[in-house]
């Protein structure tokens, strides 16, 4: 059985060994059908390409995921300019005079040259008194001071030559000058008949008609009232006379008067008078400025805002008021950076200004930019797409009594 198996396997081996060797040609066939095609390699570039952009997409993702998204925001820069140190307070105004026209003679009215309410001129003809019982009285006075007069020139000539005694001359010089003063009175009464305005400013409703009888015991004829310049009378709180009585000698003094709704353009006037005492109860003191009121705008007893100016502060720092953050830690405002980022700085606010502005008294420079809007979106170090801000112009002033917070008392 072994001796079979091993001449089995001689056989098996010289059959290999006797089989003629693989051709050339047939060992490059098999190597090109083991060659990889082209279109694999572009697939797989493809896809290598696809894998790298998703892998570079996915990082920058991840790193924009990272950092805060930039918020947009309206900045403003940091200006200063002259403002003025204030108090506002409600007032009233007026009237600079107030002139009741009485009749100064007895007489019945034959004449009115006016139009209730209309404007009037120092010297203007109002009434006219029936003149003619003082006519009379003037040309018996004028009359009876002509023949005094002559007395007075013969007693003269008579003294002259020493035949007339001196009582009897000084008589006729008495009774001359009696007659002179009763032509004087007798004169002004004729004038008294022709009644005229004595100051400049607006007639009132007039009292009496033509036909009435008047006379000196008469209620007021008519009332005149004096419109420019015009008082304005306001009160200071008790709280700020401190504040008053360190600047009230000063020439920087004014008190400016405007109306609620704006129609008119602020009036800057002087101030004319404060008291020297308290009101009891209501813990205030009168003041009373005077006005100029050309156009006759502000009338007496009309409500009025004041703007009551003790100093003007030089160069103060002022950026627009909705900068101004409030926060637990107190008034703050971002300011920007160079490279657009935000820094939260604590500031000491002052007054409110014309124009919606705020005096800043210590927090940031004028050479600094802080944002205006979109405060809330933003935290310390945010980066922001900066825009300028374009203040709108309000209808009518932005002062109320409110404005008084953060006063300054340096």
């Amino acid at each position: 059985m072994k001796v079979n198996t091993a001449v089995d396997h001689k056989k098996t081996l010289g059959h290999r060994l006797s089989e003629p060797p693989m051709r050339s040609q047939d060992k490059r066939v098999r190597r090109a059908n083991q060659r990889i095609p082209k279109w694999a390699y572009l697939l797989f570039i493809l896809l290598a390409g696809f894998v790298t952009y998703w892998v570079v997409q996915h990082r920058a993702a991840e790193a924009k995921a990272t950092q805060p998204p930039v918020r947009p925001a309206t900045v403003a820069g940091v200006i200063t300019k002259d403002v003025p140190l204030y108090l506002d307070e409600i007032g009233t105004c007026a009237a600079y005079e107030t002139v009741q026209v009485p009749a100064q003679v007895s007489g019945v009215i034959i004449g009115r040259h006016f139009q209730d309410g209309s404007d009037v001129k120092k010297g203007d003809l109002l009434f006219t008194i029936d003149p003619r019982p003082f006519q009379a009285v003037l040309d018996q006075a004028k009359a009876q001071a002509a023949l005094d007069e002559v007395t007075l020139k013969r007693q003269e000539d008579l003294r002259a030559r020493k035949v007339i005694a001196q009582q009897d001359y000084d008589i006729a010089v008495a009774n001359a000058k009696k007659s002179q003063a009763a032509t004087e009175a007798a004169q002004v009464n004729l004038d008294f008949c022709f009644i005229k305005s004595p100051i400049n400013g607006r007639i009132g409703l007039r009292n009496v008609d033509v036909g009435n009888l008047v006379g000196p015991s008469s209620p007021a004829l008519v009332t005149i009232q004096g419109l420019d310049p015009i008082y304005t009378d306001f009160t200071v709180a008790e709280n700020d006379l401190p504040l008053v009585r360190k600047y009230l000698a000063g020439s920087n003094v004014k008190v400016e008067t405007y109306l609620a709704d704006g129609s008119i353009a602020p009036r800057v006037g002087d101030l004319y008078f404060i008291d020297h005492a308290v009101q009891p109860g209501s813990g205030t003191v009168k003041a009373r400025g005077v006005t100029p009121n050309p156009d006759r705008a502000l009338w007496p007893s009309e409500f009025v805002l004041v703007r009551f100016i003790l100093d003007t502060l030089k160069d103060a720092t002022l950026v627009p008021s909705q900068a101004v953050q409030i926060s637990q830690a107190g008034p703050f405002v971002f300011v920007v950076k160079s490279d657009n980022t935000v820094e939260l700085r604590p500031v000491t606010p002052g007054q409110r200004q014309q124009g919606d502005l705020t005096v800043i008294e210590s927090g940031v420079k004028p050479d600094e930019t802080v944002v205006v809007t979109g405060q809330l979106a933003l935290s310390p170090g945010a980066k922001i797409a900066p825009q300028p801000y374009a203040p709108q112009t309000p209808a009518a002033p932005d002062r109320t009594a409110a404005s008084k917070n953060g006063m300054s008392y340096e």
